[in-house]
């Protein structure tokens, strides 16, 4: 069977498990388990819970079952639980070929971005709201502030955006504290544009969503920032000019 490459931290794990026969010793000895045990014997017990399945979901096909991963990548299974492969599963329509893989990311990224109360977010409205996206940024990157540095012609192309807090690196990173400094001000907004234009800003600490926002980041894929999260729940990473990204939601 061909191993598809998976995202770095499933892959690593994955290789790791099946040099020391880990995944085979657990099937062999999984046969009478139920799917659900099978799997989470063998991705979550013998990952160490670095992994984590969140979803188990029939698809269009009665012997195959959709995996989801607390990494946000999707695996699939045989019914008996022995065999996982990836990558994304199509459909064929008259109209050509649908992408059903993408559909159960969107709908998963939708459901993590609605569980975020808006006042958690940093929201840039214009006058009139013509589209919306969620963007996970940090202070420090390059990208993030150029993005930010758009903000005026976002707003007369009526784009709102609402900001999510992801300091690359988690605690860890160097713009951890700039990050929970902006989501304590009285003025978010005004603090943000701040830090992103590399202006001192008070140290002020309280409790914030920031860690929150990161880890729902993390569960979406995101390693990286600017990421983008559109409104039908597709999650395009990197930046993008105003006149691009108004022509992707339709505004041109």
């Amino acid at each position: 069977m061909k191993l598809i490459k998976l995202g770095n931290t499933v892959s690593k794990v994955i290789v790791s498990l099946l040099l020391v026969g880990g995944l085979a010793t657990v099937f062999a000895q999984g046969g009478s388990q139920s799917l659900r045990g099978k799997l989470e014997q063998a991705i979550e017990v013998a990952s160490g819970n670095q992994l984590e399945i969140v979803g188990l979901n029939q698809t269009a096909l009665p012997t195959i079952f959709e995996v989801e991963l607390n990494t946000g990548e999707i695996l699939y299974s045989d019914i008996s639980g022995d065999y996982l492969f990836a990558g994304d599963m199509y459909a064929t329509t008259p109209s050509g070929l649908m992408n059903l893989s993408s559909s159960t990311r969107q709908k998963r990224a939708l459901d993590k971005i609605a569980s975020i109360p808006e006042e958690q977010m940093i929201v840039f409205s214009p006058e009139e709201v013509k589209a919306s996206i969620t963007v996970f940024t940090d202070v420090d990157c390059t990208y993030c502030r150029k993005l930010h540095g758009d903000m005026s012609d976002l707003m007369d192309r009526g784009i709102e955006i609402r900001y999510l807090a992801y300091p690359r690196g988690g605690e860890a990173a160097g713009s951890y504290g700039k990050m929970i400094s902006v989501w304590c001000s009285s003025d978010r907004k005004e603090s943000l544009t701040l830090a992103k234009n590399d202006e001192p800003l008070p140290e002020i600490t309280c409790d914030t969503p920031v860690m929150d926002h990161y880890l729902i980041g993390n569960e979406l894929g995101i390693s990286g920032t600017p990421a983008l999260v559109f409104e039908d729940g597709r999650v395009i990473p990197g930046y993008m000019d105003s006149e691009r990204l108004a022509a992707m939601l339709g505004l041109n």
